[in-house]
């Protein structure tokens, strides 16, 4: 009686099954149902592909691997060494999830889902199930997450943060057009793509905030403030008072200066001696009583500083 190769335990999550037994006699039948594709893999190189129906295994319909088993002396004689790889032609839900950098080196952390289908099935059993050695649906949805994590960081890596935040449906759309023809490398067909989270580190996430809210003068005022703080703090004998009077005027717009005024010449008393001498009048600075932007009270103050000392304008 000859032997029966089938895959009869499909389960709807499976992806690949391989035939158990990989000796295989003359005459044996092969069953392929719908929704499954049997390739005859032997070598490293996948061979003949049949599609659904019952099929007598014969010279005839295994042309590709009666070729190669011509060429050993014996090959008429059964049995003959090859693995009957099952793949499934039915659509799957992957999962992927991975850390990246976008062109400005800000972190960022993805994940999500994509569907695909096995469109080419001789590709993938020579790419993936045997180029791979992964001949379970574990083994391969493994390899896949692996697979998809490694494109979309690269892809993701065209980006930086604000545009990959602010216009994320383009983005995505942009991979998800790369990523298709990834796949169609290895034998699948991207269906469809989706990004379900995408976020990063606090510290850029503020930083996103302000590009967001400001643009990006604003941040790089603030990045210039943030270093004056650091190597303030760092200097000998460098005071928080100098820390607040510096820092604010970086990080605020300053007003418009008006030109000084020439003042008027003040004029010569006469002296009873033959060289005149000239007489300055001391000036001094208008007493401001509280900031014009802020509203700090600046009365208990001898002077009026240059600057604010709570909001940082320029006073004088």
């Amino acid at each position: 009686m000859p032997d029966i190769i089938e895959w009869a335990t499909q389960d709807e999550n499976d992806i690949v099954y391989r035939y158990p037994k990989n000796i295989i006699t003359w005459g044996s039948q092969l069953i392929v149902r719908e929704y499954q594709i049997a390739v005859f893999f032997r070598d490293g190189k996948a061979y003949d592909v049949f599609q659904a129906g019952r099929h007598t295994l014969t010279t005839q319909n295994l042309p590709l691997l009666t070729g190669i088993l011509s060429r050993v002396s014996g090959f008429d004689r059964s049995p003959f060494t090859a693995d009957v790889i099952f793949v499934s032609t039915k659509q799957f839900k992957g999962l992927y999830g991975a850390s990246g950098q976008t062109t400005d080196l800000a972190p960022l952390k993805f994940y999500g889902s994509y569907w695909f289908k096995i469109s080419d099935p001789k590709i993938f059993v020579m790419e993936v199930v045997g180029g791979q050695s992964v001949f379970e649906t574990p083994q391969v949805n493994d390899f896949l997450r692996g697979y998809m994590n490694e494109r979309l960081i690269s892809q993701l890596s065209k980006y930086d943060l604000v545009t990959v935040f602010s216009k994320l449906e383009e983005v995505s759309f942009k991979v998800k057009m790369a990523i298709s023809e990834e796949l169609s490398r290895i034998g699948l067909q991207l269906i469809d793509l989706k990004f379900e989270g995408i976020d990063t580190t606090p510290e850029y996430r503020e930083r996103l905030f302000w590009l967001k809210q400001a643009g990006a003068t604003t941040v790089l005022q603030m990045d210039t403030a943030k270093s004056v703080a650091e190597s303030l703090s760092k200097s000998p004998g460098a005071a928080l008072g100098a820390g607040m009077v510096i820092i604010p005027p970086i990080m605020q717009p300053q007003p418009q200066t008006q030109p000084t005024p020439t003042p008027a010449p003040v004029a010569q008393a006469q002296q009873p001696t033959s060289q005149p001498t000239t007489q300055v009048t001391p000036t001094t600075a208008p007493k401001i009583n509280f900031c014009p932007n802020c509203g700090t009270d600046l009365r208990n103050l001898s002077i009026t500083p240059k600057f604010c000392p709570n909001c940082g304008i320029k006073l004088l």
